[in-house]
């Protein structure tokens, strides 16, 4: 059935900001990018970490009737080597606290952000990711 995350999916309403301010975040440009009929950016997507698991910025006017339009609802992980740093530099670039860092069991330690475009950014340090890692010798 579920076999693994494939994409998340982010929305924005300048594209434009957001493209740059995930750029900055990590380290990369998007590897696709797509205009809308307007012929301006719609979407952009980047690979990201040891399983290029996929990120797309989606222009908010795409958004499906009823969509959300603040914080909440499910919270997406992306493991990290040290959360309190990610964490500081997250809100330095003008993130906002949504979780705080909690020491949870087994070593686990989680935390989120609101991005400056209004979705919630998890982020974790999860053992379990770093077993499957080593175990796939990519660690």
């Amino acid at each position: 059935m579920l076999r693994g995350f494939a994409t998340i999916s982010y929305w924005a309403d300048d594209m434009k900001a957001a493209k740059r301010w995930y750029a900055d975040l990590l380290g990369v440009q998007p590897y696709f990018e797509r205009p809308g009929p307007d012929g301006q950016l719609a979407y952009a997507e980047f690979r990201v970490g040891d399983y290029q698991d996929e990120l797309g910025l989606i222009d908010r006017g795409w958004a499906p009737a009823g969509a959300a339009t603040e914080p909440g609802g499910a919270v997406v992980y992306w493991h990290v080597d040290d959360v309190a740093a990610t964490f500081e530099r997250l809100l330095s670039m003008g993130a906002k606290e949504y979780q705080p860092i909690v020491n949870r069991e087994a070593g686990f330690i989680t935390a989120a952000v609101v991005d400056p475009f209004g979705n919630v950014v998890g982020i974790m340090y999860n053992p379990h990711y770093l077993e499957i890692l080593a175990s796939s010798g990519r660690a």
